[in-house]
């Protein structure tokens, strides 16, 4: 590795509570300076862990994978330290040890490691002192030298050669004594030195703009004299010259970070994917059972309800059989059988399950399996749109469950797999447009009336950005260049807009891990939640093949499920509605329908499908399937909806364009 200096020590803005440096501007930074190696390390989470690894490998840097963390000695002080990964063997042990610190670890708030933790999983790790925060670094400010050198011992015990001192020189009160300390011990200890320079944020100039950052997370104000001030303007994204002109008078500071750079070889293995082992009877494989059992449930269906029409019951085992080949082909059959089973278990439980929806309704495979409720042959729905062997993706079925009971199928799952192979999924919220406005304003200390005056001149369209704002009015970009306080905080605001804010779950998504989750990501835990998060997003969670399952919560179901129980109590046991034995032709529906009244019917109930409906007057299942692919801004704009109605009224004759596709185009008329 040729280089001079390499920044061990970052943190990106998915440190949430002290950093603005976002990713892809990293790199491009990194790369101008011909840096051939980073590393990011958060604090107190892996979130950016994927992100990261996948930008820096993208810009052909090194990605030195780590985090910083909080730590709790026996005497309840609490200090910081820097972890970075050698290997893969690093990388399993500090998911381990933050998973431990979020799920049980809290201490006053806040997810805490305990030093015996350390000592048990600090295999492939090496670890650097965290500056005048580390255990180190605050028993040389109280003037415990005896007990630093102590300290010192101790780590190097448990690290051997894997410890290192980090000094840094950013202009913070106290530093130069702690720096003269660090290098004493450091020769006195045989403990090598490495600079670092804590960067936050991308330039000098973004300082202020990283302190309205601080203050949105702590809730304070930028010009409040009682706020602790713990970040310097020199913590930039330093160049390589400028760190080495920082440290010329202790250059192996410098030469060390080179060296542990060096050291760390952990790679994430993409490509692979991981399920959790399904239940198999004796004697069989994974793939003999999938066969057999599909070819017995597609038996059982045609001798209870025969094919669709125009096919016959060949047509059904030929589908069957070609769609299995893929799955078996792709390494799929194991997913097929667990949402069976946690689908089928909702069933025999009473809890309302969806019908299906989306491409996994072409799958013939997930019928019979009673995954969906609807038979692809009939209506002619295609399998390659769910799974492709030329397009390498997981298959994705979005299960919807009744809103009030879709908690107790997680549990089941979870008691299925085991409580710490199953969670649901961390999402990241992000300062919007108009929330930015709205926390700067405030942490600037703005009277609320001003604040409140200009985020209203924000147009309220979705997804709207400050420079697609300021573009768009007139009267807002006309705020910024005449009225100074509004300049300014726009001006913030434009820089802080789209930084991670905070931590959320995601609405359905739940992980079923093979082994132990923190065996392939860390775990986050919220101090007063029962239920854990993995660190990586719905994306990064399928990038390391993970396999995501979507556990959608839907009111519909559970105002359905309401309606027929409240039917049912007036009807004798043995006249029970069963909302599945609605056929799809029913009349009385479509009678209802065709009157437009579609009032929370889901994808069926806005004012301009309301509008459609009334032109055609649908009176078959499959018209709605047309209704529902028609309106949308291609086809409307276009005017196929209108050719589609007129075919439907028999007003126009349909141009099939060539007769020997007349047969594929007739049900839609062209």
């Amino acid at each position: 590795m040729q280089a001079q200096f390499i920044h061990l020590n970052l943190h990106s803005e998915y440190s949430v509570v002290d950093s603005i440096l976002r990713i892809p501007k990293l790199m491009d930074a990194l790369t101008e300076t011909n840096s051939p190696a980073v590393g990011v390390t958060d604090f107190n989470n892996m979130y950016a862990a994927i992100k990261f690894y996948k930008a820096a490998v993208a810009a052909g840097i090194k990605p030195l994978m780590g985090a910083e963390v909080l730590v709790l000695d026996e005497n309840e002080e609490v200090y910081q330290l820097s972890f970075l990964c050698m290997n893969n063997q690093g990388y399993l042990n500090l998911s381990e040890l933050i998973s431990m610190a979020h799920q049980k670890g809290y201490h006053k708030t806040r997810p805490m490691l305990r030093e015996s933790w350390i000592k048990q999983f600090n295999e492939g790790l090496i670890a650097i002192s965290c500056n005048m925060r580390g255990d180190i670094g605050q028993l040389i400010l109280n003037k415990k030298m005896d007990q630093a050198s102590n300290k010192i011992e101790h780590w190097k015990q448990v690290f051997s050669d894997r410890f290192y001192l980090s000094i840094a020189r950013v202009g913070r009160k106290n530093e130069k004594w702690h720096n003269d300390a660090c290098i004493y011990l450091s020769a006195h200890h045989q403990v090598a030195l490495v600079a670092t320079n804590d960067s936050r944020f991308m330039a000098d100039s973004d300082f202020n703009a990283h302190e309205a950052r601080v203050c949105i997370n702590q809730g304070l104000i930028v010009a409040d004299p009682r706020r602790e001030k713990i970040y310097t303007r020199e913590q930039y994204l330093t160049t390589p010259d400028e760190m080495i002109e920082k440290f010329k008078d202790i250059p192996s500071a410098i030469e060390n970070t080179v060296e542990v750079a060096k050291r760390c070889h952990f790679r994430f293995n993409l490509g692979e994917y991981f399920l959790p082992a399904f239940p198999i009877p004796e004697g069989e494989t994974e793939s003999e059972y999938f066969r057999r059992l599909n070819q017995e449930l597609l038996t059982a269906y045609l001798a209870k309800h025969g094919t669709a029409l125009d096919y016959t019951e060949q047509d059904y085992y030929d589908r069957l059989k070609f769609e299995i080949d893929i799955i078996l082909q792709m390494g799929f059959p194991g997913y097929f059988l667990i949402v069976a089973d946690f689908i089928n278990w909702s069933k025999e439980n009473k809890i309302p399950v969806g019908p299906g929806r989306g491409s996994g309704a072409g799958s013939l495979v997930a019928y019979v399996m009673k995954i969906t409720d609807l038979d692809p042959l009939e209506y002619e729905l295609l399998f390659e749109r769910f799974l492709n062997p030329e397009r390498l993706s997981m298959p994705d079925f979005d299960v919807d469950f009744c809103m009030d009971r879709r908690d107790e199928v997680i549990e089941y799952v979870a008691k299925t797999y085991g409580a710490n192979q199953v969670s649901q999924i961390i999402t990241f919220g992000t300062m919007s447009a108009k929330a930015v406005v709205r926390d700067v304003g405030r942490v600037l200390g703005y009277p609320y009336p001003m604040v409140d005056g200009i985020a209203k001149l924000i147009p309220n369209d979705l997804g709207i950005t400050l420079p697609k704002a300021l573009k768009d009015s007139a009267e807002l970009s006309l705020k910024k260049e005449t009225d100074e306080e509004a300049g300014e905080l726009l001006d913030m605001a434009l820089q802080l807009e789209g930084t991670i804010r905070n931590t959320g779950k995601h609405a359905g998504g739940v992980v079923i891990a093979p082994s132990k989750l923190s065996d392939f990501c860390p775990i986050y835990k919220d101090e007063h939640s029962e239920g854990i998060l993995s660190q990586y997003d719905k994306d990064d969670v399928e990038t390391i093949g993970l396999v995501k399952f979507d556990f959608l919560g839907l009111r519909t179901l559970t105002i359905v499920d309401n309606a027929v129980q409240a039917i049912n109590k007036t009807r004798a046991d043995d006249d029970q509605l069963n909302i599945s034995d609605i056929p799809l032709d029913d009349k009385k529906s479509f009678d209802l329908l065709k009157k437009c009244q579609t009032t929370a019917v889901f994808q069926l109930e806005s004012d301009g499908m309301k509008e459609l409906i009334g032109r055609l007057i649908p009176d078959s299942f499959a018209e709605i399937i047309a209704l529902v692919a028609l309106y949308r801004p291609g086809p409307l704009d276009s005017g196929m909806v209108d050719t589609y109605v007129e075919c439907k009224h028999g007003r126009i004759e349909p141009d099939y364009l060539h007769p020997d596709i007349e047969e594929i185009l007739k049900p839609t008329y062209g």
